[in-house]
């Protein structure tokens, strides 16, 4: 019996991640992006609101309930992505620190990886978190004050980090 070979190779595993300000586009994007076949999307705002209803009031909370979940995403990412199927990571990948850590999942797993840097000016985001907020669908209501405490620790994605890099801009 002769062995026959497949013209269509399977697709490969990619890990996408997300960098860009509160209100850049960030989840409309990995939403887009998760209808690849064979891609899961994992929703850190999505994960954080079901597993810590009412307790992140702070900017504080948020980095320790975030922490804790990156911790338990990490394995079953890794598993997924050396298991072929390409993930989505709506996570902020918006300073050094994060990136890192997601850095670390695609080399670990051995698979490509695609930083899509949404990179939107403050008065847009502004604009766009106004009527978020209005629509009251997001898991999170953030204030414009908020929003600029946020963004004082925003570091937008340098090549040198080694970074695949995609600038998508307003």
């Amino acid at each position: 019996m002769q062995a026959t070979s497949s013209t269509t190779a399977a697709p490969t595993a990619t890990l996408h991640l997300v960098c860009g300000k509160i209100a850049s586009g960030k989840s409309t994007l990995t939403a887009r992006l998760a209808i690849a076949p064979q891609t899961v999307h994992i929703s850190e705002d999505s994960l954080l609101a079901q597993l810590y209803p009412g307790q992140i009031a702070s900017l504080a909370d948020y980095v320790a309930c975030a922490a804790r979940l990156r911790a338990a995403i990490a394995p079953l990412a890794l598993q997924m992505l050396q298991a072929g199927v390409s993930v989505v990571l709506d996570f902020p990948a918006n300073t050094p620190a994060s990136r890192a850590w997601m850095r670390a999942l695609f080399q670990q797993a051995g698979t490509p990886h695609v930083l899509h840097y949404l990179d939107v000016p403050d008065d847009e985001c502004k604009a766009r978190l106004r009527q978020r907020n209005a629509g009251g669908l997001h898991p999170f209501a953030t204030s414009e004050a908020q929003f600029d405490a946020i963004t004082r620790h925003f570091v937008p994605p340098d090549a040198s980090e080694g970074f695949h890099i995609v600038r998508i801009a307003a």
